[in-house]
Parts: structure tokens; sequence; C-alpha cells
């Protein structure tokens, strides 16, 4: 598999997850194992373009495949991404924990439609758990990375 535009191997038994693979194999520990039932998308990467949950998934399933982790979001440069930089921006992350996993979703729901509104946002983020920001500024950050006036969202 590629993973970050890197070419990766290794040796694994037909059990081993996607998110056990990159972590422990790859080393790239930006993708949190939070939950191990797929209920908090904090392992969420994309797998050829499309956002997965890691643990949900077989490493083996992968082979072939362009795996992207958080680590591979950021320009080579260390340049943020728009999405990192307006979750910095908006706050919209606290203890970091599922930061990861929002961004690889907030990324994947910007590709495929580039101006969500906020129910589209809150929608398409349902399958992220955040136990500390009560998702609002996550939901800013997404609207501004999208180019979209944050001021119109509502306080909950």
């Amino acid at each position: 598999m590629s993973v970050n535009g890197q070419p990766a191997e290794g040796e694994v038994e037909g059990r081993t997850l996607l998110v056990d693979f990159l972590r422990n194999s790859l080393e790239l520990t930006g993708t949190h194992v939070g939950c191990d039932t797929s209920q908090c998308g904090a392992c969420v990467v994309h797998v050829n373009g499309a956002a997965v949950k890691a643990c949900t998934m077989f490493a083996l399933e992968a082979e072939g495949a362009e795996v992207t982790t958080i680590e591979g979001i950021a320009a080579p440069d260390g340049t943020l991404s728009a999405v990192q930089q307006a979750f910095q921006e908006h706050h919209g992350l606290q203890c970091g924990f599922c930061t990861p996993g929002m961004v690889m979703s907030a990324t994947a729901l910007l590709k495929d439609n580039p101006r969500p509104t906020e129910a589209e946002i809150r929608e398409y983020l349902q399958g992220n758990i955040c136990r500390c920001t009560g998702y609002h500024n996550i939901v800013k950050a997404v609207m501004a990375a999208s180019g979209q006036d944050v001021g119109a969202i509502a306080a909950e």
C-alpha cells in the first residue's frame, strides 16, 4: 500500500486491523484508537480517497490502496491544510483526542460537498464523538474551511 504518498509494507496476521498496522507497524500514531467498536471516529483515515474508520478494516484489505492519515494532510513543508488551520483558528479542538478523526472526516466532507450547510456538517460528523467541545466550534471550523461565514452559526 501507499501511506501518505510513500510506499509502505509489512507482514501482518489476517486479523490485524488497519489502525493497528498504521500505529504499531508504521508508527503513525496520529490515528487514534478510541473505542474499538467503530463508534467514536477517532481512527478515521482515507482509503482511496474515501473516509474509513480504520478500526473496521483489516490491514490486508488495504493491500494496493492509497491510504492517507492525519500525518499526510499537511503540506510536505508542514503548512497546515485549510481544515487543520480552521480547527486551530476557530478552537475546534480541546483535548485533541478526537481531532485527527474530525479533521479527516471534515476533509472528506469538503471534498464531496465544498459548501455544506451547518445541518449537513452536523449530520456528516455524527459518526465522530467529541467529549470536550460540544461540536459548536468544530462546525464553525468546517464552515470556515469551506470559505463560508461562521457568524451565522447558531450557538447551542
